[in-house]
């Protein structure tokens, strides 16, 4: 495509910009010869995923992950982090294998909430994965991007409790610090001394999305050369399993709690609270390139919009989840034909799954069917602010090695979700493409494109 300018000269000493795609700053365009200001081009860089990290309720690191994930293995099961005994809801995906002792003093832990506890971990698996180094010259460039959905609310149940029963006297001095949602970048930025932008989107499940966007957009601009970014979350709490447990938004198949997250099945009943953390190493082609790194895939579109709808359902049709999908499309100048698998928000909820359904085949049309298309959440349950962290970890795997995660526990056709959903098994498959969903409360929505980089 070429510019559409004239009279500008444009330089670019970073040999990873993409010629496709130009973006004008400062006044702007000449249109037919006519000045219309002062004219500044900036050839976007390319940018690639070199690192992961993921703690999760299948698995501590990314081998274990991939492995349950690949072999249709459920994390959920009953709740072990408070005593559930008289819920209605006693099912939930814990991270049960994670010892905060591996990464921090213990002096440190109880200064640290369980989510930003899960946040340096993955950051930490992510850059021993990516071999990025981080150090005095480059620091300012090196940011730290992580949505966050809930914060601490785990710290603010415990101090809340200890307030009530013996005063304020019982209020720690960490209590802020652990509970205010920007403390899994900050954690993350103090541990590895990253100097560079720092701070965490709130969107409600699309928080984690979010995070890796608009770190895509930092390093795509040249304002970072590599950030942090992915989602983290810790919720699964009395009061926040209450909460959703009085909205009848969660599963009660208390008895099953393995089979109990079906998305897209017509026996679906509401989804599965989970935890963790997922992040990645974004950083520019020029970068990777030169430091000899592997690449797992390149990063190139992001879908940012609301709904404007309603405060906790979709879009009729699911019109405001269609347009997310291509605005990523459009930005990342990928066709729809291109595009070889979707890992969907897929939360296990009749509005979710028959709205996302309807999305795809607006943007897809009659190939929709042939597309394949896969909830993990059926495995991990829904980790809310840290959905799209761990999500983007297995749609940037499934391009690596060519196989698409499965739904687990699909089942029983439901008319309106008629798609390919990759039931119970997953499937040796190398895709070009890749999207991956993430919706939230109050219409909020993200999608980002993968493409496969060999």
């Amino acid at each position: 495509m070429k510019p559409r300018f004239s009279g500008a000269a444009l330089a670019c000493s970073d040999n990873s910009a993409n010629p496709r795609k130009v973006r004008t700053l400062l006044g702007l365009t000449v249109f037919g010869g006519s000045r219309i200001g002062h004219a500044m081009a900036l050839l976007q860089r390319r940018v690639v995923v070199t690192g992961i990290g993921i703690v999760s309720p299948i698995g501590a690191n990314a081998a274990a992950n991939w492995d349950a994930m690949t072999h249709g293995r459920s994390g959920i099961g009953p709740i072990t982090l408070f005593d559930a005994e008289d819920n209605a809801v006693r099912i939930a995906g814990e991270v049960s294998e994670f010892d905060p002792a591996q990464y921090f003093e213990k002096k440190h832990i109880k200064k640290v909430d369980r989510f930003a506890q899960f946040a340096v971990a993955a950051a930490q698996m992510a850059l021993d994965d990516s071999g990025f180094e981080i150090s005095d010259d480059n620091a300012d460039k090196v940011g730290v991007v992580v949505g966050v959905g809930m914060g601490g609310v785990t710290t603010i149940e415990q101090v809340t409790a200890a307030y009530y029963r013996d005063g304020v006297t019982r209020i720690s001095p960490f209590f802020i610090p652990r509970v205010i949602g920007n403390m899994a970048p900050g954690q993350i930025a103090i541990r590895f001394g990253c100097r560079g932008v720092n701070y965490a989107p709130t969107s409600a499940c699309a928080s984690g999305g979010h995070g890796i966007g608009e770190a895509f957009r930092l390093v795509q601009s040249g304002q970072q050369d590599a950030v942090l970014a992915g989602g983290a979350e810790a919720a699964i709490t009395p009061l926040t399993v209450g909460g959703f447990a009085a909205m009848r938004a969660l599963s009660t198949r208390n008895d099953e709690p393995q089979r109990a997250s079906r998305p897209f099945d017509a026996s679906r009943d509401g989804f599965v609270m989970g935890e963790g953390s997922g992040i990645l190493v974004v950083e520019s082609l020029d970068s990777a390139t030169a430091r000899g790194a592997r690449i797992y895939a390149e990063i190139v579109g992001y879908g940012a919009n609301g709904d404007a709808y309603h405060m906790t359902s979709p879009a009729p049709d699911g019109r405001g989840a269609a347009y997310c999908m291509q605005l990523a499309l459009r930005d990342g100048e990928t066709n729809p034909d291109e595009v070889g698998y979707i890992n969907a928000h897929g939360t296990s909820t009749p509005y979710n799954d028959t709205n996302e359904t309807a999305a795809i085949k607006t943007v897809f049309g009659d190939r929709a069917r042939s597309l394949a298309v896969s909830s993990t959440k059926s495995m991990t349950g829904h980790l809310l602010g840290g959905a799209g962290g761990i999500e983007a970890v297995y749609t940037v795997l499934a391009l690596h090695y060519g196989v698409l995660p499965p739904t687990i526990n699909y089942e029983n056709i439901d008319p309106e979700c008629d798609l390919d959903y990759v039931p119970n098994t997953a499937r040796d498959h190398q895709v070009s493409v890749a999207l991956s969903n993430s919706f939230g409360f109050g219409g909020t929505n993200v999608s980002l494109a993968f493409r496969s980089h060999s």
